[in-house]
């Protein structure tokens, strides 16, 4: 399901390795028509380790939210799902093959976090800094060529 308000966006669905692939290309559209190009790369590769943190590690209930807020030139990427446990970003081993997502999470973002939900889950999140666009550059008006008289 998606739904969209003015600069929100959310989607529910299973945290399944087919399903992230959708709600990849989802959330990439949705950024592209919000202007956001500059932001793909890292927030898709954010949402792939929340994502794929849920799928790992909420038990058997995979169904989550993701949701994106674009608000006063931050956009906030969330996850919501229904396991308590808030996950810790683990020291970093340099030929560890897994458990580094959030260490990326976290060193890609302005800002991160964890916290829980009333009535059980919980909602992780990362922001990024949304650029002001450049200016459109002013366009000098033409010049024209100097009249020729022709004798």
């Amino acid at each position: 399901m998606i739904m969209q308000a003015d600069r929100q966006c959310t989607l529910e669905l299973d945290a399944l390795p087919s399903r992230i692939q959708q709600v990849r290309r989802i959330v990439s559209a949705q950024l592209r028509y919000w202007h956001l190009d500059p932001l793909l790369d890292t927030a898709l590769l954010g949402i792939t380790e929340l994502l794929a943190n849920v799928h790992r590690h909420a038990g058997a209930d995979k169904h989550c939210a993701v949701e994106l807020t674009l608000v006063s030139g931050r956009l906030t990427v969330s996850v919501l799902d229904s396991d308590p446990h808030l996950p810790q970003v683990r020291p970093s081993e340099p030929m560890a093959t897994c458990g580094r997502g959030l260490a990326m999470v976290a060193a890609l973002s302005d800002s991160w976090g964890a916290d829980p939900v009333p009535g059980g889950g919980k909602i992780v999140w990362f922001s990024l800094h949304v650029e002001a666009p450049a200016p459109a550059p002013r366009r000098r008006p033409a010049r024209r060529a100097p009249a020729v008289a022709v004798a």
